[in-house]
């Protein structure tokens, strides 16, 4: 018989019975060497008395455990539903609030994995959201361009525009597949960035020939301020992409006219980036707001993009260590400074 399979009450029963058996056989042989009844007396008497005190102990240790087994259970529930927490043991020294110290930090520890859950679920919530919203209007323009296109007679001309809108939608569409490739992917830990001793002005020469086009079209002049000389550990191609998203931002925010200026300043720990551009400006209140996924202001709802330029830009930064703040005034342009720190 293997002990771990007797239950509490077999197992005290099991020790009454050996103690009163090995008491009784002691007091037979004593009695036997001594020849006196009083030996035998005396003996079943003390058996009497233990058995007693066996029995009275296997009372209260079944209380106490009943009462154990019960706060135990009750934690667990706590912690199963989730909606309050473990009773704290008033008494540290007994064994249940041993117990109870270790259930409250696993407690903790689910309470804290089901808050990330929720909150990965309400972001992908959001995702979906967000991305259903982007895609919408480009698949609508497309349905309603192939169905005028399909039903009714029109012009070479006209055709030629329609056929045009169509390729404008299609090019959008593909604009927001590769983005969210990039950020899903970025968010993911799928592209991992790496660091390396480079010059900053070959990756601003980068970031800038993506605007180029952009920029004299609308005659807006882009200078630079950045010394030759200057090293720093970075991933150049994905720094590059988070500064043309400035950039980009700036050329498409900025009248015709106007200026774009890029400055750099050598910092103790840090390498300073300015963009600065004579645009419209960000109100205050929406400086927080600028860096989410998909935010756009009300009013350039009309401009190209979806919005997350920014949101990539914050994520490429932070990923090696910098920051990015933006300075605004209505009207008079705004600045977005990035920090990068100067040692890997």
């Amino acid at each position: 018989m293997r002990l771990e399979r007797i239950s509490v009450k077999g197992l005290f029963l099991l020790i009454c019975g050996g103690t009163a058996v090995s008491m009784l056989t002691i007091c037979t042989i004593l009695f036997v060497i001594a020849g006196e009844l009083w030996v035998l007396i005396v003996g079943m008497l003390l058996t009497i008395c233990a058995l007693i005190w066996l029995f009275l102990l296997m009372l209260f240790f079944g209380k106490r455990l009943s009462v154990f087994t019960g706060d135990l259970c009750r934690a667990m529930d706590h912690m199963i539903s989730g909606n309050e927490e473990p009773v704290h043991a008033a008494d540290r020294e007994t064994l249940f609030a041993r117990i109870s110290y270790r259930l409250l930090r696993l407690y903790d520890i689910m309470q804290e994995n089901r808050r990330k859950v929720d909150e990965e679920r309400q972001e992908l919530q959001m995702l979906v959201s967000n991305i259903s919203h982007q895609v919408k209007t480009p698949v609508s323009n497309l349905k309603m361009v192939t169905d005028t296109l399909l039903t009714k007679p029109i012009a070479e001309q006209e055709r030629q525009e329609f056929l045009q809108g169509i390729r404008s939608q299609a090019d959008k569409l593909e604009f927001l597949f590769q983005v969210l490739v990039k950020t899903s992917r970025l968010e993911a830990g799928a592209i991992q960035l790496e660091k390396k001793e480079g010059s900053l002005l070959d990756t601003l020469a980068i970031a800038c020939s993506g605007i180029v086009y952009a920029a004299e079209k609308k005659n807006i002049s882009v200078t630079v301020d950045c010394p030759d000389n200057l090293y720093f550990f970075h991933d150049s191609k994905w720094t590059a992409e988070a500064i043309f998203n400035l950039l980009d931002n700036a050329v498409k925010y900025t009248p015709e006219g106007g200026a774009i200026h890029i400055s750099v300043e050598q910092w103790e720990m840090y390498v300073k980036l300015d963009v600065s551009d004579t645009g419209k400006g960000i109100p205050e209140s929406n400086h927080a707001a600028i860096f989410k996924r998909f935010y756009r202001e009300e009013e350039v709802h009309n401009e190209q993009g979806v919005g997350i330029g920014l949101y990539l830009t914050r994520e490429i930064v932070t990923k090696q260590g910098g920051y990015v703040k933006v300075t605004s005034k209505v009207g008079k342009g705004s600045t977005f400074s990035v920090f990068f720190p100067r040692r890997s």
